[in-house]
């Protein structure tokens, strides 16, 4: 049973306005259309916004009580380059793009987040709603930053949609829970030449083969088991015909971790071995390591907060930790690096029906999860604005 948790009169507005971003998605960075409906949703409600913060963002502002540090929520807004296969009748309208991640949702959510808490009275302090762009890309958060969304942030909190646990709960864990993304180019430069006669070239893909192979062992062997780490290439491209020997290789991957001390290490391993190789085959080298966006860590205080608010919108009963580690990405670690929060995650599986991951073009989930998610997010900057407003810090 999903508990009742907000007013029908919300829950229908923010079903209503879900629906409708979900036919219309945009991508990363083109969220111009996507900002504009939830701008007319804001000031509907007589919302005061400011447009334009970090592209195609919103930094939006509901008054407190006292003028203490500001709690912060945070929502995504962009959509995925999929073509949807859900046959919702709410399906996206938009040729190859979809909201395959429930960031269609997230922002629905925020949105009545900032109803419910006009709706009572004003909450402790000043409550700041963030409508982020460019998620996906990995990008978005530092924009809004750059563009101070985060001056004067005490705390902020964040959530996700999840398939993998029931409508109606809310989903509170301590420390990790979403991986660092970094990414690597290895290039190989050997000697291209005939297929007939090998021996008098330098085989690229000989080379790279070996690298692939290689780097297997860093996480099997080198990484301690009880720290989750992800090693893995996606892309290798060499050569132009069956009959070459390719001169050339070019190799593209994705590193993933959730400590800092292993992240360093997988990024050096990788690099260790690639020259290996290239030594090895008297081969030359070139590599690329792209620090991406850090891991979402969760902090014991606003951890603790947010557990606090789950429990009184679904009951203690129905707040879950994550039964899983997760090496997804999410750039809500960049804020974290800044200030301290809490990022959770909304049941939303659908009985009865198989559930399709996010980032597939069968991805949907039950909106149901809608309701638990706005009354967590007003609940927690109400609990957390409590504290702020009596003094506490909320770090560590």
């Amino acid at each position: 049973m999903v508990p009742d948790v907000l007013p029908s009169a919300i829950l229908e507005r923010i079903v209503s306005l879900r629906r409708e971003l979900h036919r219309h998605p945009e991508l990363s960075g083109e969220e111009a259309w996507t900002a504009q409906r939830i701008g007319r949703e804001l000031d509907d409600l007589s919302i005061e916004h400011r447009i334009g913060v970090g592209g195609h963002g919103m930094v939006a502002t509901i008054p407190g009580i006292e003028e203490a540090p500001t709690v912060a929520l945070r929502a995504d807004i962009d959509g995925l380059p999929i073509t949807e296969r859900t046959g919702l009748p709410f399906a996206s309208e938009i040729d190859g793009v979809m909201h395959a991640c429930g960031h269609d949702g997230h922002a629905s959510m925020l949105v009545g987040a900032g109803a419910l808490l006009l709706a009572g009275e004003p909450p402790p302090v000043p409550v700041r709603l963030l409508f982020q762009p460019a998620e996906e890309r990995g990008s978005g958060a530092r924009a809004m930053i750059a563009d101070g969304a985060l001056e004067g942030v005490g705390a902020i909190f964040a959530g996700h949609v999840d398939r993998h646990h029931d409508a109606g709960t809310l989903v509170v864990t301590d420390g990790p829970v979403n991986a660092a993304a970094d990414r690597f180019v290895v290039r190989f430069s050997g000697r291209g030449g005939h297929g007939a006669r090998p021996h008098e070239a330098l085989d690229a893909v000989v080379v790279g083969s070996l690298f692939v192979t290689s780097i297997q062992t860093i996480v099997s062997r080198e990484v301690d088991p009880a720290h989750p780490s992800v090693v893995s290439i996606g892309k290798f491209h060499a050569g132009s015909a069956g009959n070459v020997i390719a001169g050339a290789a070019v190799l593209e991957g994705t590193i993933r971790s959730q400590e800092v001390a292993v992240r360093d290490h997988l990024c050096e391993a990788v690099e260790r071995i690639a020259n290996a190789v290239a030594q090895l085959h008297d081969a030359s080298v070139d590599v690329h390591i792209s620090r991406g966006i850090p891991p979402v860590v969760n902090q014991p205080k606003p951890t603790a907060l947010a557990r606090e608010a789950a429990a009184g919108v679904v009951g203690a009963d129905r707040v879950e930790v994550l039964r899983t580690v997760n090496m997804g990405a999410e750039d809500f670690g960049v804020y974290l690096e800044s200030v301290p929060g809490c990022y959770i995650r909304y049941g939303g599986r659908i009985s009865g029906r198989e559930g399709f991951p996010a980032h597939s073009a069968r991805f949907d989930f039950d909106e149901r999860a809608l309701g638990t998610g706005i009354a967590w997010l007003a609940a927690v900057a109400r609990v957390a604005g409590k504290h702020l407003a009596g003094g506490a810090v909320l770090d560590g």
